[in-house]
């Protein structure tokens, strides 16, 4: 129980993502306003064993890939000050949408929730219309280092687009009162809200995390791998990449570094493409499961 003598309750929260059809995909229950979660239990052998139980009663999908991600417990972001304490510990987890579920439904695009994270298509419109000249309002009337932390989060003055800083960018709206989370009037009288599926309690920051949490593992590990079909050709492998970071790669610069680090091989099978001859068709190769957790292989993103 804490100092204001509310109980605490501790939720299990799972960020489960997938890519299909080339979009990166989060599973979400409540009509795509929550993540799937629940209560930590002491029947539960353990906080990540809690947590598959949940997701898997909630979403009849059982979760394969799962890492922790990080532990909330902000006493000013509940839903009230009569409310019990939660403390939400977060997990991330990877898989593969599989067609035909009835959990199908849940599954929506995570650019939903955050249109301004989805530069495939160049600069999201989003920024420079609405998101752009709201925090500019916002970031004047504070410091300087405010006016710093806004330029550099959403590429403003100069200032490259950093793909990793999803949950700081959020972080920076809710703080300005310009998602609905934030609960703040401001956003409603400057009618400058920010355009983004919103989500119950902290579920968007949590995702938000997660995403970023991805984005920059990719990096340095090839867990894309773990949402990949057992075969696959290297455009798909390239579109996967693509989708969660949110940014085009160098198709020939990509290609190069797969074969360098021989993370897959070849099946002698092929695919039929949309346009051209049958690709080759490629699986994870299987001795890079016992390398990458010494050597730290990688799948980086590499712009175009």
């Amino acid at each position: 129980m804490d100092p204001a003598g509310r109980s605490a309750v501790v939720d299990l929260i799972a960020v489960l993502v997938a890519v299909t059809a080339g979009e990166p995909r989060v599973m979400t229950l409540d009509g795509g306003r929550a993540l799937p979660s629940g209560p930590f239990e002491l029947a539960h052998r353990s906080l990540q064993s809690g947590l598959r139980d949940w997701v898997e009663q909630q979403t009849h999908h059982p979760l394969g890939y799962v890492e922790q991600l990080y532990t909330f417990a902000d006493r000013d972001r509940g839903a009230g000050p009569a409310a019990a304490r939660v403390i939400s510990i977060s997990y991330l987890g990877l898989t593969r949408e599989e067609v035909g579920r009835d959990s199908a439904q849940g599954w929506r695009s995570w650019y939903d929730y955050f249109p301004w994270e989805d530069w495939r298509s160049g600069p999201p419109a989003v920024i420079e219309k609405v998101v752009a000249p709201a925090l500019t309002v916002w970031a004047e009337t504070g410091s300087a280092e405010r006016r710093h932390r806004v330029a550099l989060a959403f590429g403003l003055g100069g200032n490259p687009w950093n793909e990793d800083l999803t949950l700081q960018r959020y972080e920076l709206l809710y703080e300005a009162g310009l998602v609905a989370e934030a609960q703040q009037p401001r956003a409603d009288e400057q009618g400058s809200g920010v355009p983004g599926r919103a989500m119950l309690a902290d579920h968007r920051r949590i995702l938000a995390t997660g995403i970023a949490r991805l984005r920059a593992k990719i990096k340095y590990r090839p867990v894309v791998f773990e949402l990949m079909p057992p075969m696959f050709t290297l455009l798909q492998l390239q579109r996967c990449v693509e989708a969660l970071g949110g940014r085009l790669v160098h198709k020939q610069n990509f290609r190069r570094l797969v074969e360098q680090q021989e993370l897959v091989e070849e099946t002698g099978e092929t695919a039929a493409e949309t346009l051209g001859r049958p690709a080759k068709l490629f699986r994870f190769r299987h001795a890079v499961e016992v390398e990458r957790a010494i050597a730290g292989t990688k799948l980086p993103l590499i712009r175009s």
